[in-house]
């Protein structure tokens, strides 16, 4: 009698244990004979493998795990080709596609958040596609810096508007919201939480949605610190009359620059003299950072033996990172710890990042970045 009470016990505990919510997800991989394709979850600690299954002939595949009680991020992978969804209130999602552009050809239903975040996935492909057809052109000379310049940040301001009032603001409420702020471009975040006030905007609009919904959730909470961290960033310091050094501006009324580089070595703007420069203010930790340094470099190599040389300033809030990602580049880089409310760059009167200013070999400021129509050209007259 008391072996079968036992029984009866273990039953219901097993039973109560399956009775957990569920999510499913299943579909078809056609042409993927023999492959092995993976459930992952996309956590904030990273990427955690979930389950697998060998695709056989019909690519059929069906996976269930327990439901998330928030809003989570999951993905399919074939070989290194991914596919990115979410479930919250979902318990059932279908997602059919080729080996072939399974990243982006396929279908999915029974998620309005996993549909737009395939949206969101294949204008982020065109915009990369777009960017990496912009460099080869400037690379091969098709195009000059000042073009590449110009188009690059039109490209990021259209994609980073339509993002904005399509997906995040028209619902933040939503996972593809959230999936929205965390897009790269180049590996850059194309909205960045750090330094822009205005994409702070966009993180503060999710976050506040998210906690008014989940707000015991883990991505609430990190959501919020990030906005936070921002804010701090970003946040207008009071206004102070700007006070420059008595040496800092030269004979030639160029403004001096005196800043620390990644070995706390003071390095001066007017140490320079004597060579081509250009003096370039920059944030390492956006979307525009790749492809502002790759056209720099290709400056850079072909003319550093004539005498010119780079005098780049991070206005990144984060130092660590600053140091990591300037640690290879070959000419001066510096740091202003007060970020975008920099006096120097308030000096030159930065307007937007990236800035460039073309200084000559006397040491005399020459052109602005914006006013120069071809800066190949304008670098080969100063040398």
């Amino acid at each position: 009698m008391k072996k079968i009470f036992f029984m009866t016990l273990t039953a219901i505990a097993v039973g109560a244990c399956n009775s957990e919510p569920k999510f499913k997800v299943e579909g078809e991989v056609a042409g993927a004979d023999g492959k092995m394709l993976y459930l992952e979850a996309s956590a904030l600690e990273g990427i955690i493998p979930l389950d697998s299954v060998k695709l056989k002939g019909d690519g059929s595949f069906a996976f269930k795990q327990t439901r998330p009680v928030s809003p989570e991020f999951y993905r399919l992978r074939v070989d290194e080709k991914v596919i990115n969804f979410s479930v919250d209130s979902t318990e059932a999602v279908t997602i059919n596609a080729p080996y072939t552009d399974f990243a982006t050809a396929y279908t999915v239903e029974g998620s309005a958040n996993s549909s737009k975040i395939k949206e969101l996935t294949i204008k982020q492909v065109q915009l990369q596609n777009s960017v990496n057809t912009l460099y080869q052109s400037m690379q091969g000379h098709k195009i000059g810096a000042d073009v590449f310049q110009d188009s690059l940040a039109a490209l990021l301001k259209s994609y980073k508007d339509e993002v904005k009032i399509n997906y995040i603001f028209a619902a933040p409420n939503t996972a593809a919201a959230y999936f929205a702020l965390f897009q790269k471009l180049n590996n850059y975040l194309i909205f960045d939480p750090l330094n822009s006030k205005e994409d702070v905007k966009c993180f503060a609009a999710v976050a506040t949605s998210l906690n008014n919904f989940y707000p015991h959730a883990d991505r609430s909470k990190n959501l919020y610190n990030i906005v936070i961290k921002g804010m701090k960033n970003t946040r207008t310091p009071q206004q102070k009359v700007l006070e420059l050094p008595e040496d800092a501006i030269n004979e030639t009324g160029v403004i001096d620059i005196s800043l620390r580089d990644m070995k706390g070595n003071i390095r001066k703007l007017s140490e320079l003299k004597g060579k081509a420069v250009i003096l370039d203010f920059t944030i390492y930790q956006s979307a525009v950072s790749a492809s502002h340094n790759y056209m720099l470099r290709d400056l850079y190599d072909k003319y550093v033996d004539q005498g010119l040389e780079i005098y780049q300033i991070s206005l990144d809030a984060d130092e660590h990172y600053w140091k990591t990602t300037a640690d290879n580049l070959p000419w001066v880089c510096v740091r202003d710890g007060n970020g975008v409310y920099s006096a120097m760059a308030a000096a030159y009167n930065v307007q937007e990042i990236p800035s460039l200013f073309l200084i000559n070999k006397a040491n005399e400021l020459s052109a602005r970045g914006e006013s120069v129509k071809d800066l190949e050209a304008a670098v080969k007259a100063l040398l």
